[in-house]
């Protein structure tokens, strides 16, 4: 499995809005884009689905940008990384609805336990990040000014 550069930057992103909207209203794309050095046209693509989602919201005008949506102490890695994603699941059959691998009975399936493992593993260590902790380990990094 391979998170996409939708999955990291938008995790990134987040992280960001998260960070310097501590003590401001809110932050524009334009500002994330420079510090995060991510398009900003492709930044817009990826916060759509955070703002349907609930996880950024956005005020329009002058003084206007995003700000989280949910609390960085409960919201997690795995959260943004499932909406921007999808599931995260390593192979095709786990997904609920998802197509078999070729005409295989899953019932059968002698290594279906290990996709199961990975999965849950997989899903536990990005839910074990909330963003509040990324927003302090961002805080820590040299060069980042509170």
């Amino acid at each position: 499995m391979k998170i996409s550069t939708k999955g990291r930057y938008g995790l990134k992103a987040v992280v960001d809005i998260g960070y310097y909207t501590r003590d401001a209203k809110c932050v524009s794309l334009k500002s994330v884009s420079e510090r995060q050095a991510i398009s900003e046209n492709y930044l817009e693509q990826i916060i759509a689905p955070l703002k349907r989602a609930g996880i950024v919201h956005s005020i329009r005008g002058a003084n206007g940008g995003y700000f989280l949506g949910k609390d960085p102490k409960t919201l997690t890695a795995g959260d943004v990384l499932r909406i921007l994603e999808g599931p995260l699941t390593p192979v095709d059959c786990l997904v609920e609805n998802g197509p078999i691998c070729g005409e295989a009975d899953c019932g059968k399936c002698s290594t279906k336990s290990v996709w199961m493992s990975l999965f849950a593993g997989i899903n536990e260590l990005v839910d074990s990040f909330t963003i509040a902790d990324l927003m302090a380990d961002y805080e820590n990094m040299s060069g980042v000014l509170g």
